[in-house]
């Protein structure tokens, strides 16, 4: 009797361990919830000045529109005011809440504008898109054309060799007819003008294999007003 209350134990004991086991084995870490993974905020579109204004005051609203954020989390702006479209040259900038800020500008200067959107995690939205404006300034009669916008090839792109397009966005303050210088080649920055006072924004070019190449693109408008693009680049696989 005393064996069979021995043996009955041992196996009940057996059990609870293999059960135990078994329940330490199944435990998995819980999946994570939407909440953990941050996204960053949606990318804000730009409301004032509007592209290509020219402005009669020099003090002006920055005004643009609300961004979202999936995960709830505070929104920032960075916004960034520049006197060139690469923003090598940034003038006025400031990080805040607010959606519009007020910047004091100089007269008579082209200048260019973008925001983006930062969240509490510190991820950040795309830039917005660029917009140009000019201040009026004292006296002047012509304001000169905006810097050329790159199209096509996307810069630094990689291309094949044969036809290549070149292709890009220019306008100016006072709606004058703007023509076009093209240099392009293989040193930097291209000293080889291939077309003159064309009027179409784009432009087509042979290119051989191995090869990079370098263009920028001269803005004028019909009053002797002129604006040096910077220089574009893309290889030739």
């Amino acid at each position: 009797m005393k064996k069979f209350l021995y043996i009955s134990l041992l196996v009940v004991g057996m059990w609870s361990c293999t059960s135990s086991e078994g329940g330490e084995t199944d435990k998995s870490p819980p999946p994570p919830t939407p909440d953990e993974v941050n996204e960053a905020p949606t990318v804000p579109s730009l409301v004032y000045p509007t592209n290509n204004l020219l402005c009669i005051d020099n003090t002006l609203d920055f005004e643009w529109s609300a961004s979202t954020d999936s995960n709830g989390d505070t929104i920032t702006y960075l916004i960034e005011v520049s006197t060139d479209n690469q923003f090598s040259e940034i003038t006025h900038t400031t990080t805040g809440t607010p959606t519009i800020q007020t910047f004091t500008l100089e007269k008579g200067i082209a200048y260019y504008w973008r925001v983006k959107a930062i969240d509490t995690e510190n991820a950040e939205s795309d830039y917005s898109q660029t917009f140009n404006f000019y201040t009026e300034g004292e006296g002047i009669n012509n304001y000169l054309p905006f810097a050329p916008e790159l199209v096509k090839p996307l810069l630094n792109a990689t291309k094949a060799q044969g036809t290549v397009e070149l292709e890009w966005a220019a306008s100016d303050a006072d709606d004058d007819p703007l023509t076009f210088d093209v240099y392009f080649g293989t040193e930097n920055p291209p000293t080889t003008l291939v077309s003159e006072n064309q009027e179409t924004t784009s432009y087509n070019i042979d290119a051989v294999a191995s090869t990079a190449y370098y263009w920028k693109i001269v803005v004028k408008d019909d009053k002797e007003g002129q604006t040096i693009g910077q220089v574009w680049s893309f290889n030739v696989e």
